[in-house]
């Protein structure tokens, strides 16, 4: 009993139209700033390798495979399958925030061992803990984003503002529009942390999805008590 206690104590997804707080507009601003984050830690800690910006990591697979660099190809190739392997495990099991907790877990192994394992083993455990928020916090409000590119987020920021004129598409638009400041802050602090904190920099998004994770707990909880 007290196993299944602990295990039932982070909560699966809640059903659509009950209140969730982790399709808040602040959480989803603290996970699009990690995004950010992430990404300007890994390029700068880790050869310019991306742990969220997948496209980048595409664009980047062209160029060394058109040239004949295949091991710079793969050093690019291998975050994706770990991102893509981290994603399905999220969409599968509907568990935001015990992904949440899994990508704390993969950022604390990589603060503590960075540089004291080959750099490739944390850019993977890196990418596969973010595939595992990302896929799971993709929900603002009544919106879809993602925390890990701002080029999806502008486009349904345009989508809103164009298509109607109502208040609504309006607050749409401005969420989307904050969503992506929030990743580009996240990349300005990444970029002056990294610099002059190295591997534990990375103690700020750990704090980052912690703070996530206690704020949508206490929210369900306060829920499930009303």
């Amino acid at each position: 009993m007290a196993m299944q206690a602990a295990s039932s104590a982070l909560d699966v997804e809640a059903p659509v139209g009950v209140y969730a707080p982790e399709r808040s507009l602040l959480v989803a601003s603290v996970l699009s700033m990690s995004g950010g984050f992430l990404d300007a830690f890994t390029w700068l800690s880790l050869g310019g390798v991306f742990a969220n910006s997948q496209t980048g990591n595409v664009v980047f697979i062209g160029v060394y495979a058109m040239s004949g660099q295949w091991q710079q190809a793969a050093h690019h190739l291998l975050p994706m399958v770990a991102f893509l392997f981290g994603a399905s495990i999220a969409i599968r099991i509907r568990a935001p925030l015990r992904c949440l907790v899994g990508e704390i877990v993969c950022l604390a192994a990589a603060m503590l061992l960075l540089h004291r394992v080959p750099d490739m083993v944390a850019i993977l455990g890196i990418s596969f803990g973010v595939a595992l928020q990302s896929a799971s916090f993709r929900q603002v409000e009544r919106w879809k984003y993602l925390s890990t590119t701002v080029t999806g987020n502008m486009f349904r920021a345009i989508d809103q503002s164009v298509a109607t004129s109502d208040r609504d598409a309006a607050r749409g638009a401005g969420v989307m529009l904050l969503l992506s400041l929030m990743f580009l802050l996240g990349a300005a602090l990444g970029s002056f942390a990294t610099r002059w904190l190295g591997a534990w920099s990375l103690a700020l998004p750990i704090a980052s999805s912690m703070h996530v994770l206690w704020f949508c707990r206490r929210h369900r909880d306060r829920r499930d008590q009303g």
